[in-house]
Parts: structure tokens; C-alpha cells; sequence
């Protein structure tokens, strides 16, 4: 059957006010003209394209491939269109772009909704190539990551002994079982969707507590597992279809009232299965659904750990012999000092090891983008409880089970009990020295990666402190780059530490007013403290 055909009954042609294609050095534009651009949606080469014409005429060099290009939306009357790269390089790269302009809000929905539903079709259907081969389909997974770490990724967690990790960090199977049951109103006679099944353990809590049916999406081997597992549970498997694939491609027979699932990684983002949480989102569930897991923090806050400053150094001292076997390795020590210190640490610390109260950085499941989770950038300010040095930025996540009946809250925090996720800590190679009171300034940006993960850039910064600090300017400055998809996978328990005598533990506990990040969110409600349940108290 030619798949082609049915695309080129749906032939659509849209009126644009402009367009425009970038390049590194130049902008060549088509809209000298004062005549309208007719933007064309094709595949009589046998390709879906989108091609551009003014006059009649085919504006040689704009054509856009639909299969590999993405659509962004620039504002309200201006899109992106950025086409992926033929070259040989395994990184993930765009070879040009194109600027649309369209003449009102009305049409540039409605071309997105066109430009959308035909990348869908290639997608689901695949188009006859003239040369007869099948192409071969991607999501919007497939764009985003490098195949070699989904297959890494999906190997993981096909694996049993894996799944058997999760199920038995305690606190986090507990908070989910706790987070349905206690919230039976919000499931019962409902139709769910569980993002990233696994061993479907999520789907059977939530028929538990009386789903119509769930829907158990899972890319993984894993999915034959759970397939198993439902299966010997017959009293509840009945309300329970697993469905293998990549919830950015597969379909459903209706839409979810509530998503389920466990998207979250070290520091929450990592893995980016929060992206594939947001797209089940877009792709599943009914407005205003519900979403186990709503709402992630990020917290943060400087900390002091000389035992962990000298043991990442001294992994390095390795490189200093000038002898060894006859050979000298000094050559490469710089670059393995500064290998050592872009790795970010998960361990679980004692709180105590934390120089000020902590700041979190919220993101909304229910209103967040896609897209926003390609770059995080985090302002940070913080002031000193201690005079000390500063090792680098304590980092750890929780997210809310924003029940109707039950709010409950899943906790990584420092003193709370550990769970697999640990914490992590970004260390710098060059420590800073603060005095009580002193301001601390930096930023954290996190860019996203092909490899399923982020660059990190931090930089911490002490401000002048004492008579004449508000003229004063920055007295220090330390920076670094870490790769969070490479940790030092340290994960001992919270070493005993002497408190210093100015150093309050409960002092240190207490989160810093920060503005929210979200319109749409009730502060109060938000901030609201996790229950005695499910660990210390922390904002």
C-alpha cells in the first residue's frame, strides 16, 4: 500500500505574511516582495515537505523535510522551523532554520495544528521513499536523543534486578501506594494512564483504588514483565492494558483522567523522562486531569564537606607520577583534576554539612512546556548561617501527590530517609570563604543533552561583607561545568560531624523566601510542609 497517497490527499496550503531562512552568518529573506508566501504541505517527491511559494513560483532552497524538522512558536504570530542535519557527526545539530511570519494568531494555530498532524502520520503510516525503501519513522523521542543511550537507557530498565532496586526503596513504593489509596475519589471509575509503566506496579495501585481501566505505557522489555505480573494478579488485571512502546508514539483508545508516574531522576531532570511525562500530558490527558506526581522542586543550598574536597583531589593524585613504569603521567593531571571535580557526587550527607538555608526552584507538571525543560537556568542567593568554606551546591528534589482528599509529598531531602535517588552535590575545585551573614551569589544552568541528560554550569560568588559591603562589589568567584549524566556514584550514609558553635541544625532547615516560578500556583498551598509520613520538615 503507497502510504504516500493518503498524505497527498491532504494537501493544504496556507497564506503567510513572511518567511525568512537563518543561517550562521546571514538572513535571506523572501519577504522583499510585497506579494504574499503560500506555505504548501506535500509529498509528491515521495517525502512530506512543507514548501514555500510566492507568485506561483517555488522559492528554491526553503523546502522543509516534515519527517526530520521541528516547529517552535517564536510568538504569537511568529514560529521556528528548524531542519536536523545530514552529516555524518553522532551529535545532535540543525543545519538551517526558517522565521515564519503569519498574518494573525488564528492562522498560526491553525498551521501548527497542520504541521503537527502530518508529522503524526509519518510517524504512525511511514512514506514510500522513490526508491521504494520504507523510511524509517521517528518520535519526537527519537529526535531528541542519541539511539545509542535509549538503547542503554531501555536495557536498564528491562532488567528485573533493576526494577527490584526501585520497588524496594521503601519510601518511594510507600509515598505512590500511600499517594493512591488515600486519594480512592480521584481514581475510582476513572481511566488512567501510567507514563513509564515498568514493572506495573503504579498500574496495579491504581486499580486498587478503583480505576475504570489504566492504560500501562511502557518502551522498555520490561513491559513482557509486567505483563506477567498484572496477569497473576487476575482481580485486578482485567483493568489493566499494557501497551509497549514510547508514549511519544503510541495510541490509545480514549483519553485519561489522571497520568501516574515516576519520571523523576537524579536532581530530578535527569533521565529527561520528564519531557516524556509532559508529552502524555499534551497527548492524553482530559483538561484540567489530574497528575500523580503535579508539582517538582528543586532545593539548593551551598555546603562545607572537607573530607569530600580532599578525597575528589587526592583521586587525582595519580596523575603526578613522573615514574611510572618508566613513564611520566603529569602531562594529563590537570585534565583529570578537572575530570574528577565535573563529576556531580550522589551521596546522602548530614544536613548539618549545609552553610545557609536552603532555595527551591518549582516546576509546574500541569503548566510547564516541553521545551523549558531543554534549559533551566537558576538564579542563586543565599546567606551564610556559618563562617567556612565553601565546597560547592547541595542539590536535592520533591514532588507533591496533589490528591483531592490527600496532599503527600516524596522527599529526597538531607536527614529525611534515604531513598535510591540519594542526594547530589555539584563540588568545586576552587572553594570560596564566607563569614556569617555575607551574601552568597551564582547561577546554576542546566542544559539538556542527546545523551538523556545536562550540562551543568555553576558559579558561586561571596560578596563583600561588613562596613561599606552595599558600595562593595564581588570579593570571590568560583566556577565549574559537570556532566550529570557522569555522577561519582558515591552513595555512603551521613557521616557524624562536629557542629560549629554558631550553627544551629534547625536554623539550617528553613528555606528562603523566593518568588515562585508560576503564575497558576497557590503559594500557600504549595509551600506547604510534607507530613510527618513522609519526613523532616522542609520548604
Amino acid at each position: 500500500m503507497d502510504d504516500s497517497s493518503g498524505l497527498k490527499q491532504k494537501k493544504l496550503e496556507f497564506t503567510l505574511a513572511a518567511v525568512s531562512q537563518l543561517s550562521s552568518s546571514s538572513l535571506s529573506s523572501s519577504s522583499s516582495s510585497s506579494s504574499s508566501v503560500i506555505a504548501r504541505f506535500s509529498a509528491d517527491s515521495g517525502v512530506a515537505e512543507l514548501r514555500f511559494h510566492r507568485d506561483s513560483e517555488f522559492i528554491d532552497g526553503f523546502n522543509v523535510d516534515i519527517g526530520t524538522s521541528q516547529l517552535f512558536k517564536l510568538g504569537p504570530v511568529q514560529s521556528l522551523c528548524v531542519s536536523e542535519s545530514s552529516g555524518a557527526s553522532k551529535e545532535k545539530s540543525y543545519s538551517r532554520a526558517v522565521t515564519i511570519q503569519f498574518r494573525n494568531e488564528d492562522e498560526s494555530r491553525d498551521f501548527h495544528s497542520a504541521f503537527e498532524q502530518w508529522q503524526k502520520d509519518v510517524i504512525q503510516a511511514g512514506i514510500h521513499l522513490p526508491n521504494g525503501a520504507i523510511a524509517a519513522s521517528k518520535s519526537k523521542f527519537d529526535y531528541k536523543i542519541e539511539p545509542s543511550s535509549a538503547k542503554m537507557y531501555f536495557h536498564y530498565y528491562g532488567q528485573l534486578l533493576h526494577q527490584q532496586n526501585m520497588l524496594q526503596d521503601y519510601v518511594r513504593t510507600g509515598t505512590y501506594y500511600a499517594a493512591v489509596i488515600e486519594n480512592r475519589v480521584d481514581f475510582t471509575g476513572r481511566v488512567v494512564v501510567d507514563v513509564g509503566a515498568g514493572s506495573g506496579i503504579l498500574s496495579l495501585f491504581a486499580a486498587q483504588a478503583g480505576a475504570k481501566h489504566v492504560y500501562a505505557v511502557e518502551a522498555s522489555e520490561m513491559a513482557e514483565y509486567a505483563r506477567k505480573l498484572i496477569a497473576g494478579n487476575p482481580a485486578l488485571a482485567q483493568r489493566i492494558t499494557v501497551i509497549k512502546g514510547k508514549v511519544e508514539e503510541v495510541e490509545l483508545a480514549e483519553k485519561a483522567d489522571i497520568l501516574i508516574s515516576e519520571p523523576m531522576g537524579t536532581l530530578l531532570v535527569n533521565e529527561r523522562m520528564l519531557e516524556s511525562y509532559i508529552i502524555a500530558r499534551d497527548r492524553f490527558l482530559v483538561p484540567n486531569g489530574k497528575m500523580f506526581p503535579s508539582i517538582g522542586r528543586i532545593h539548593m543550598a551551598p555546603f562545607s564537606d572537607e573530607y569530600l574536597f580532599v578525597e575528589i583531589k587526592l583521586q587525582a593524585l595519580f596523575w603526578q607520577q613522573q615514574n611510572y613504569y618508566g613513564v611520566d603521567l603529569t602531562p594529563l593531571y590537570g585534565s583529570a583534576f578537572q575530570g574528577y571535580f565535573s563529576q556531580p557526587v550522589v551521596d546522602a550527607f548530614d544536613p548539618r554539612l549545609l552553610v545557609s538555608p536552603p532555595l527551591c526552584h518549582v516546576i509546574d507538571f500541569n503548566e510547564i512546556k516541553e521545551e523549558d525543560l531543554f534549559e533551566i537556568d537558576i538564579p542563586l542567593k543565599f546567606i551564610a548561617s556559618v563562617g567556612t568554606r565553601v565546597h560547592g551546591l547541595a542539590c536535592w528534589f520533591d514532588v507533591l501527590f496533589n490528591g483531592s482528599a490527600v496532599q503527600r509529598w516524596l522527599t529526597t531531602a538531607p536527614g529525611a530517609p534515604t531513598t535510591h535517588w540519594y542526594q547530589i552535590r555539584c563540588v568545586l575545585s576552587q572553594p570560596i570563604y564566607v563569614m556569617a551573614g555575607q551574601e552568597i551569589t551564582g547561577r546554576l544552568h542546566m542544559i539538556a543533552h542527546n545523551a538523556q541528560s545536562y550540562t551543568m554550569y555553576l558559579s558561586l560568588s561571596a560578596k563583600m561583607w561588613g562596613p561599606g559591603a552595599v558600595q562593595g562589589g564581588i570579593l570571590q568567584t568560583s566556577s565549574g561545568k559537570l556532566d550529570l549524566k557522569e555522577p561519582y556514584y558515591r552513595m555512603s550514609q551521613p557521616q557524624s560531624y562536629t557542629m560549629a558553635q554558631d550553627q544551629q541544625p534547625q536554623q539550617l532547615l528553613q528555606a528562603q523566601a523566593i518568588p515562585i516560578h508560576t503564575e497558576d500556583l497557590d503559594e500557600a498551598e504549595l509551600l506547604r510542609q510534607p507530613s510527618e509520613n513522609t519526613g523532616p520538615h522542609l520548604q
